[in-house]
């Protein structure tokens, strides 16, 4: 008895078919859930207890816009530390901080999603930089948000802000 390819091909879906139902947990009778051999696959309710995600918002124009109001506060709170003219071709650290925002600009967080490892001491003080200058401007309509911005900090603990910085020297 010869069977062709496409024979084969068909009796072989349909017996992986047949597999896939006498493989599926029996339903008790009457009340339509499934039975106790299905437990691990269901799937569990958030806890309480486990903190969620921080989304960070997209770069839309308002928020690019809010880097910048944002910045021009901590310069505003800190005029003697900002560091004059363009910064230095190799900067002591780059620190990428993520504030964490309410409505009213009140800062409720300080993160860090890039930190220099030969520089551990300069996030500690950004952070108290940013909580002291706390209120930022309110975000308006962006309401409660992260406020993402680059500080370009020099080995003087000068610093600029990447939504205001004036460039960096070639030498």
């Amino acid at each position: 008895m010869t069977m062709n390819i496409r024979t084969l091909a068909t009796l072989a879906a349909a017996l992986a078919l047949a597999a896939c139902s006498a493989l599926k947990p029996a339903e008790k009778p009457g009340d339509g859930k499934p039975g106790p051999s299905s437990a691990p696959d269901e799937v569990a309710s958030p806890r309480a207890d486990v903190p969620t995600v921080r989304l960070i918002t997209a770069q839309t124009p308002a928020v690019r816009a809010y880097r910048k109001t944002g910045a021009r506060q901590i310069y505003n709170a800190y005029p003697q530390r900002i560091y004059k003219g363009k910064i230095p071709p190799l900067v002591y650290a780059v620190v990428v901080v993520e504030t964490d925002l309410d409505a009213n600009g009140n800062v409720k967080n300080v993160t860090f999603s890039r930190v220099p490892s030969h520089a551990p001491e300069v996030p500690p003080k950004i952070a108290e930089l940013i909580k002291a200058a706390s209120p930022l401007p309110s975000p308006g309509r962006l309401g409660g948000h992260t406020y993402v911005d680059t500080w370009l900090w020099d080995k003087s603990g000068n610093f600029q802000l990447d939504s205001l910085t004036l460039g960096q020297r070639s030498r």
